[in-house]
């Protein structure tokens, strides 16, 4: 048995995200069928007379704002982290950084270091770049790399995950940041994705772009998942706490992954590249 589809946006759910995608709901013959999630969050008033929006989403600036610049640390020229002074957590920051108890998170808690500014390895722009990035207006696309500047008082666009490997490994434009003149960092793309801190992504800020714009928004995935639950006896919350993986793992490249793991290091297809000159065949 399958409900009607819903095409769910993530910022309804108070993700500072606008991202839109299709959730299919099944359940076996029998089993209660669960419904989509209401939305809980609206950006500007955008809620239909219909509809019962309860609180305003959060902004970019909600989730960037606590993060240290990237840029005052030499050290994320060459790694992607570094010790580092957040400042005052926003309402929606805190939680992500574990200052706060969210009631309704039945995640397992996870042991990291609150001071440790991770997957923020550096991008280097020129000066010309940087030049054109200040002249953007918030909220504009850049006319020549045509990458977003996001606006503080809005929410981010679609963070999307780039191509694969067979074809190409062009990586997606990422936005700008609010005020500083450069891309946003993996982790500042993971917080307007609603990650929270303790999560890491792969060293390589491709890969890193690429697991956050290939993956549900944890807030927008949390929402669905409660809706699941109500069909399943009440879940417990549990009091462990998981200690981080080994950190070795994120800096993997393909024939290291299928070593560990015992699977063809061509289990992903390599990248391919145009021969110079050729043409292609019809």
């Amino acid at each position: 048995m399958i409900e009607d589809y819903q095409v769910l946006n993530a910022v309804h759910y108070g993700v500072p995200q606008s991202r839109q995608r299709l959730f299919l709901i099944g359940a076996r013959k029998g089993l209660p069928l669960p419904r989509y999630p209401e939305a809980t969050h609206e950006v500007n008033g955008d809620a239909d007379t219909g509809s019962l929006f309860r609180r305003p989403t959060p902004t970019v600036w909600d989730a960037l704002r606590d993060i240290p610049e990237a840029d005052d640390y030499a050290e994320l020229l060459h790694r992607d982290w570094v010790k580092a002074k957040f400042k005052r957590a926003t309402g929606y920051s805190a939680p992500l950084r574990g200052e706060e108890v969210d009631p309704a998170d039945y995640s397992i808690v996870r042991e990291f270091d609150s001071s440790l500014l991770t997957s923020s390895l550096r991008t280097v722009h020129t000066d010309l770049s940087k030049k054109r990035f200040l002249e953007t207006r918030p909220g504009d696309t850049e006319p020549v790399s045509r990458f977003h500047k996001l606006d503080p008082k809005g929410v981010c666009n679609t963070i999307r995950a780039g191509t694969a490997s067979d074809h190409g490994a062009f990586t997606s434009p990422r936005p700008i940041h609010p005020y500083s003149p450069r891309c946003i960092t993996v982790r500042e793309a993971a917080r307007l994705h609603s990650y929270p801190d303790w999560f890491r992504f792969h060293v390589t800020k491709w890969h890193g772009f690429r697991q956050i714009g290939n993956s549900v928004p944890p807030l927008l995935a949390r929402a669905v998942a409660a809706k699941i639950r109500e069909a399943f006896p009440a879940p417990r919350k549990s009091n462990d706490l998981v200690a981080q993986g080994d950190a070795s793992l994120l800096s993997f490249d393909m024939s290291n992954a299928a070593a560990r793991y015992g699977v063809p290091a061509d289990v992903v297809p390599k990248r391919t590249r145009p021969v110079q000159g050729s043409k292609a065949s019809g």
